[in-house]
């Protein structure tokens, strides 16, 4: 495995592993309304942006996109691994790169969870610190977390 700096020859990789995490994942914790939500969010230009800005990374396992995170400044923006590869150590791995990262110029991180992935960051030291509604279509409400963790300063 290996986490690397996302190119946008890379866009059409990071599309598919957002939007088949997305469509496989969340519809076990959400109404259809969400999965809409996030598969529109996460458009090639979303995605291009993200690459722009040099701060989203790839997971690739024997070349294959396997997995992606971003962040924007201190807040950890997305992480996402292809069901397959799941429980397996790569969210943790992924998280390990961009915490990395993050450390270098912040001493505290910043994320939004979404129910399912609470109790992952919580075991990562993560703690919440507010909860985020959106209001979608058909009165569905999007629900998460908004946690944080602070860094050791040693």
């Amino acid at each position: 495995m290996e986490y690397k700096t996302a190119t946008n020859e890379m866009a059409d990789a990071v599309h598919n592993v957002l939007h088949t995490t997305i469509q496989t994942v969340y519809p076990k914790y959400y109404p259809k309304e969400v999965s809409e939500f996030f598969c529109h969010h996460h458009s090639k230009e979303h995605i291009l942006s993200g690459i722009s800005s040099g701060n989203m990374g790839v997971l690739t396992d024997n070349g294959v996109i396997v997995g992606t995170g971003c962040f924007d400044k201190n807040h950890i923006t997305g992480l996402y691994v292809l069901p397959s590869y799941q429980k397996r150590g790569c969210g943790s791995y992924i998280m390990d790169c961009l915490e990395t990262k993050i450390a270098e110029k912040y001493d505290t991180i910043i994320l939004d969870a979404s129910l399912p992935a609470v109790f992952i960051y919580e075991n990562r030291g993560y703690k919440t610190i507010g909860h985020g509604i959106i209001e979608l279509k058909n009165d569905v409400k999007l629900v998460y977390e908004i946690m944080e963790k602070k860094l050791s300063t040693n």
